[in-house]
């Protein structure tokens, strides 16, 4: 398959001691996997029983930092759930384990923790930037337990498509009505459009920028959402940004391959 020839292990770290990111990609001469093991390069996923472990050995790009150690998931419970992100239905979302526990431990740089934990797929048929002018993901743990998120879906033909989920511990779900109103965020250095679906009763701040770049935003939202006060990670993607000549020319930086 053309997909095993390129295939990366995507690290990213934000804290006190600084940003790391790696995403190294490797052929496939490099790649080995099986029904419960994946190996790229040096750094491996594997199911252990009753959780995911994560193995990395990672350098990052352009400064060659190295990041080193294992997280380890483990889901409250698996589900099942897909959806189509398109109209027609070639690319897919399903949240793996969207309630989880996630525990981090790392020689390099050291750091240790444990926390609360996400776990999805996204799958496509297709190039993404083809059927996507943007998106708008957000996640946020509620007081219950469960995981509630919204996609925010703009494709090219200029038609919407909004999902709303919220995920039980147990691994069961429900569809929401989502706020109407989509609220405008702050927009990036790189000039990127954002906005989240949240109740008006509270102004929807933003806590934390951790990712900002040509075409992809993280970031940590102070919002409101079924009534409650929640922080939320968000997401903001422009696809058809990847195709332009400047972002063509960043990437192998950024993302370097490695026979």
């Amino acid at each position: 398959m053309q997909a095993d020839n390129h295939c990366a292990i995507n690290v990213a770290l934000y804290g006190k001691s600084g940003q790391r990111w790696a995403m190294t990609e490797r052929g496939r001469r490099r790649v080995t996997r099986s029904s419960d093991h994946f190996q790229v390069g040096p750094s491996s996923v594997s199911w252990q029983h009753d959780h995911l472990r994560i193995d990395i050995d990672e350098v990052c790009a352009p400064l060659p930092y190295r990041i080193k150690g294992t997280v380890r998931l483990y889901p409250s419970a698996l589900t099942t759930f897909v959806t189509a992100l398109d109209d027609r239905g070639l690319h897919r979302w399903g949240p793996i384990a969207p309630c989880a526990r996630v525990e981090v431990d790392l020689a390099q740089p050291a750091a240790h923790w444990s926390g609360e934990g996400y776990f999805d797929s996204n799958e496509g048929d297709e190039p993404i930037h083809r059927p996507f002018q943007a998106w708008d993901w957000s996640r946020a743990r509620m007081k219950d337990g469960s995981t509630s998120v919204l996609y925010d879906v703009r494709q090219t033909d200029g038609t919407e498509r909004v999902i709303a989920r919220r995920f039980s511990p147990a691994g069961d779900s429900e569809a929401f009505v989502p706020p109407a109103q989509a609220i405008a965020l702050p927009k990036t250095f790189w000039r990127i459009r954002r906005s989240v679906r949240a109740d008006p009763e509270m102004p929807t701040q933003v806590v934390q920028t951790l990712e900002d770049g040509p075409f992809y935003t993280r970031s940590l939202l102070h919002t409101r959402l079924l009534g409650e006060s929640v922080t939320a990670v968000h997401e903001t993607l422009q696809p058809q940004r990847l195709t332009a000549v400047p972002v063509q020319l960043m990437l192998p930086w950024r993302m370097p391959r490695r026979p």
